[in-house]
């Protein structure tokens, strides 16, 4: 490694084994401020200060007492929640291991599985009134194919909230392309009183990722028990 620029940023050399694409990511690791100011508080990601930030605008975690954390690896945004509202009953998932957080439950399971909302709420303890997601497919290359599989993610976080909210609720995802389309908005505002997108400072400029808070959730109809 090497520094430049009067010593204000790292560069890497690119090694043996690590390809040109590793080599970049690693440098803009080591010079990104959120990634330092994350390791510095003790936050295991960058993402922790996405849902700060958003908080901070959208104060949907304030009074929060059971929260479900979609995707919750590697932890960044459980971290938050611990802080912020330590009394919640959280629980997250996520297809990768999570290492342990105090006052966490995390469930190592594919959420699009069958038996993953049950279990969700069951851990949980009842319904939640705040659904966190910030789920992404593992991108293949192709921007179309990845955009489409995210998608897929999002849209059935949307479903699995607008089934379990308790009323006054609300939704955190992550979404791309500038925002949910046009189907997803619509559904969010069916369901909502408040639909907002954002982009939080944490997020890297380069990067498509946006956010939709979702707030004050309306209820679910009542179900016809077919009953004349």
């Amino acid at each position: 490694m090497s520094r430049d620029g009067g010593g204000l940023r790292t560069r890497v050399k690119t090694a043996r084994k690590r390809t040109a694409q590793s080599t970049r990511w690693l440098e803009r690791q080591l010079n990104d401020p959120y990634v330092k100011r994350a390791k510095a508080e003790g936050f295991r990601s960058r993402a922790a200060y996405k849902l700060t930030e958003l908080d901070e605008r959208f104060g949907f975690l304030k009074g929060s007492r059971r929260v479900v954390d979609l995707g919750v690896a590697p932890g960044g945004w459980a971290q938050v929640l611990r802080r912020q509202v330590p009394k919640a009953a959280v629980v997250g998932i996520d297809l990768l291991p999570v290492d342990p957080i105090d006052g966490v439950v995390l469930l190592q399971m594919d959420f699009m599985d069958d038996a993953a909302p049950d279990r969700l709420i069951a851990e949980l303890g009842g319904a939640p009134d705040l659904v966190l997601s910030d789920m992404a497919a593992n991108t293949v290359g192709h921007p179309q194919t990845d955009a489409l599989r995210t998608m897929g993610l999002v849209e059935a976080a949307v479903a699995f909230a607008v089934d379990v909210l308790q009323p006054g609720g609300a939704f955190v995802g992550k979404v791309f392309a500038g925002g949910a389309d046009s189907t997803l908005v619509a559904e969010l505002k069916r369901n909502f009183t408040s639909v907002k997108h954002a982009k939080p400072a944490a997020s890297r400029k380069a990067s498509s990722e946006w956010y939709v808070v979702a707030q004050n959730f309306k209820g679910r109809a009542p179900r016809d028990s077919g009953e004349d």
